[in-house]
């Protein structure tokens, strides 16, 4: 065990457990720790393309596409959300306050060295294609993800 290695699971997608995410391992790569966020199931969405990007899918994988999120600028709260009305606030204060969007965060968080790994086994469930992800994400199993959490002496579940 490594005292600077930290993995985060992400499971959500929801904004408030994506910037949370986010931040905490921005904070950790910024002392040094080496970070491995690992994507799997709802968290996925946050990893999606902004724009819809054209995959061969069959009926079930297009209508979870369609029903799903666009990546975290389209993230809405776990709590308050309120037909929408509560994310918008939310956004809002954040912007007023000068807190960085989701997809900033998430930015960032690469740009500092944090390693981004999309579960494929949730990915092919989901059905989620390798192109439809930003650039900068792996892909792996839970071996993967196992491995890092192993050496890790810190591991979340957010």
């Amino acid at each position: 065990m490594s005292e600077d290695k930290k993995t985060i699971v992400v499971f959500s997608g929801d904004l408030d457990k994506a910037m949370a995410a986010m931040i905490i391992a921005s904070g950790a790569a910024a002392m040094g720790n080496e970070v491995t966020l690992f994507f799997t199931f709802w968290g996925l969405n946050l990893l999606r393309r902004p724009e819809p990007v054209s995959v061969k899918k069959n009926f079930l994988e297009a209508m979870f596409g369609w029903m799903m999120p666009l990546g975290a600028r389209r993230a809405t709260l776990s709590k308050l959300h309120m037909g929408g009305m509560g994310t918008a606030m939310m956004k809002y204060v954040m912007k007023t306050k000068n807190v960085a969007t989701p997809e900033a965060l998430l930015h960032d968080a690469m740009e500092m060295g944090v390693k981004f790994i999309a579960c494929s086994m949730s990915m092919d469930v989901m059905g989620i294609k390798p192109e439809e992800l930003i650039d900068g994400v792996e892909i792996g199993g839970v071996a993967t993800y196992l491995g890092s959490a192993d050496d890790a002496n810190v591991n979340l579940f957010i």
